[in-house]
């Protein structure tokens, strides 16, 4: 496939996640895709990426992810995203604070045959709780 096929599958993965749309997202990934960022205790699969991001957006209903830059070579697809969302239900054992916060993402794929067989991300999680009110903000 082509990089710009390859970044078209990464960015339609986004549009399956903002709209809810979990039998898109997982028509997305490869029965045997590896998930690298598995919350610790869940198997790095295709299974636990479609049950976090279930999870995710229970607990934050208004999420919504903005591609702000995509760079992509070869089978792989970078994206940086802000993000945003209100939380409203229980997550991971955090209680729900209604609160709102806005923090950024970097996403890499790796896409063979059409699908993502593998995904790693890292992200401002401390910026997030803290502005969720689950984390002390510095100085505080």
């Amino acid at each position: 496939m082509s990089t710009e096929q390859n970044k078209a599958i990464a960015s339609r993965t986004i549009e399956a996640i903002n709209a809810g749309d979990m039998s898109l997202f997982e028509s997305l990934l490869a029965p045997d895709a590896v998930e690298h960022n598995a919350p610790p205790g869940m198997p790095p699969t295709r299974e636990t990426a479609v049950q976090f991001i279930t999870m995710f957006r229970a607990a934050f209903p208004d999420f919504h992810y903005h591609i702000d830059d995509v760079i992509a070579e070869g089978d792989r697809v970078v994206q940086r995203v802000t993000c945003h969302g209100t939380m409203k239900g229980e997550f991971l054992g955090m209680p729900a604070t209604g609160k709102s916060a806005t923090w950024t993402e970097m996403h890499i794929v790796r896409v063979a045959n059409g699908k993502i067989v593998e995904h790693w991300a890292y992200g401002d999680q401390l910026g997030m709780l803290q502005q969720l009110g689950l984390a002390p903000a510095p100085g505080g």
